[in-house]
């Protein structure tokens, strides 16, 4: 799980816990005030919040989840969080890694997610029955139950959360990766332009060390390490020719036949 940029008043705190064999990730925390900057993440997170007020932006819309509503964002989708009451507000969290989500919902019989664009119907849900699932989920895993009762909480989990997804077989690409795809055109476009890696992350919105991650997990490699090979300073050829053979060596090596679409 991405670190985030949490506020540090006293009254703030953060536990977290980490399941081995399933790989979530339970986190109970409390903020007041600013919680956290615009960030994503790679896995699923479920959560309910427990006490207070939690605004934040998701999905280009503002939200305020309120106690015992059920919190849902699925894989690169950019929010934030702050606090609009000073009383602060206090939330469990399940971080579900994709890859078991996919397994388990295969397992069960409830679709395959593993090669489509799934995103969920809402992202706060107004379900008794989910929110008190994901918390007995959430206890389960926090205060290491046992086995059976942590595999038969997470069974329910997945059943209902099944219920909430919506599969958009638009690309194989989570929003992060579409975004990196959509950077590699943008530096193929400037091949010949000295570009920054903060020209770059203003670019994305992301910021510099999280992108070159993401860059690197998508392609292999680093942005800078793509503009050196492709640029047309690489070497002595500087001539219009340079540059065109320059952005072939770069469309060869990066421009994939799987389709992305546009981000938003």
């Amino acid at each position: 799980m991405d670190k985030m940029n949490t506020s540090t008043t006293s009254t703030d705190w953060l536990e977290l816990q980490r399941d081995g064999e399933t790989g979530i990730e339970s986190v109970s925390a409390h903020f007041s005030g600013h919680a956290y900057d615009p960030h994503d993440h790679d896995e699923v997170l479920v959560g309910v919040t427990r006490q207070g007020l939690q605004r934040f932006h998701c999905r280009r819309s503002l939200h305020t989840s309120s106690p015992g509503q059920a919190i849902l964002i699925e894989p690169g989708a950019v929010h934030d969080g702050h606090a609009p009451d000073a009383d602060g507000f206090t939330y469990d969290m399940l971080y579900i890694p994709q890859s078991w989500l996919s397994e388990r919902m295969l397992r069960q019989g409830l679709g395959n997610i593993s090669a489509i664009e799934a995103a969920f119907t809402h992202t706060l849900i107004n379900d008794l029955r989910l929110s008190e699932t994901i918390q007995q989920a959430f206890f389960s895993l926090h205060h290491k139950e046992g086995r059976l009762a942590r595999d038969e909480s997470l069974d329910r989990l997945v059943a209902l959360l099944s219920r909430h997804i919506s599969a958009r077989p638009v690309s194989s690409l989570n929003y992060a990766q579409r975004q990196m795809y959509q950077l590699r055109d943008y530096l193929h476009d400037r091949i010949a332009c000295d570009i920054g890696l903060d020209d770059i992350s203003s670019y994305c919105g992301i910021d510099r060390f999280r992108l070159s991650r993401l860059f690197m997990k998508t392609f292999g490699l680093s942005p800078p390490r793509l503009s050196s090979e492709a640029s047309p300073t690489n070497g002595a050829n500087t001539s219009v020719s340079g540059r065109k053979a320059s952005a072939g060596r770069l469309k060869g090596r990066f421009f994939r036949s799987k389709p992305y679409g546009k981000v938003v």
